[in-house]
């Protein structure tokens, strides 16, 4: 395992980080979007032809099914690094590191499945304005009773990606460039796969950028929790050995 300076404290963190991401994704919650996301949605959809790319392989094969397993796979890398660590001790610094990888992604894919249960939302596949034949319904309104409830509010595909921002708090104390550079490979990982499902269909705008807050406060939230540690000084080094 490669070795890295301990820091002995984290850099500052700032309350705007969560709260800003909060307030949005509560707005997102609470005002119905569907005059955006139907405009947004309506550059992918045909009337009669349905969407561009619903039966596209790079985006069904490739960005959907292989790149998910991809990020899976690399989730299951950290967990047997995790456990390797406790039965190696030039493994053991990266113990805590891991664990925190493994907890947030984890928390990231599960929370967000869990919502897309809870929510009931449709895909716009799934309703009347693009050729399905449920009624289109906000979040916070009542659903028809005679109509079955949806699974896609947040979006399932882009928390893949997004929970990936665990990665970025993973080197943020250790090595602060290259997690920046992190971020904007993650923001960029995620939005791909999420602009991915928008052309196919599957989900609106406000249900990837929901998903992608809320993975954030996710990850953020682990990372106060497992790998924030309070101190005076700065770290020392971190950003000269980034």
């Amino acid at each position: 395992m490669i070795q890295a300076p301990t820091p002995s404290s984290s850099r500052a963190l700032s309350p705007l980080l969560a709260i800003v991401p909060a307030v949005v994704l509560m707005a997102l919650v609470l005002v119905d979007t569907a005059a955006v996301d139907f405009a947004v949605e309506g550059w992918f959809y045909s009337a009669g032809d349905g969407f561009i790319g619903k039966h596209a392989w790079v985006l069904e094969d490739f960005m959907h099914d292989f790149l998910k397993k991809a990020v899976i796979a690399f989730a299951l890398l950290a967990l047997l690094g995790w456990m390797v660590s406790f039965s190696r001790r030039q493994w053991q610094q990266w113990r805590r590191p891991l664990g925190y990888l493994v907890v947030a992604m984890g928390l990231s894919t599960g929370i967000v499945t869990h919502l897309k249960d809870l929510t009931g939302v449709h895909c716009p596949w799934d309703i009347k304005e693009f050729g399905g034949p449920y009624t289109y319904v906000h979040i916070l309104d009542h659903k028809p009773e005679a109509e079955p409830r949806g699974r896609c509010w947040p979006a399932g595909h882009a928390a893949t990606g997004f929970s990936l921002f665990a990665l970025f708090f993973f080197l943020r104390d250790r090595r602060p460039q290259l997690a920046r550079r992190v971020l904007v490979g993650v923001l960029t990982f995620g939005s791909l796969l999420a602009l991915g499902r928008m052309i196919q269909g599957a989900h609106f705008l406000s249900h990837t950028v929901a998903t992608g807050l809320i993975a954030w406060l996710i990850c953020l939230g682990c990372y106060r929790a497992l790998l924030y540690r309070r101190g005076s000084g700065p770290v020392k080094n971190a950003a000269q050995e980034a």
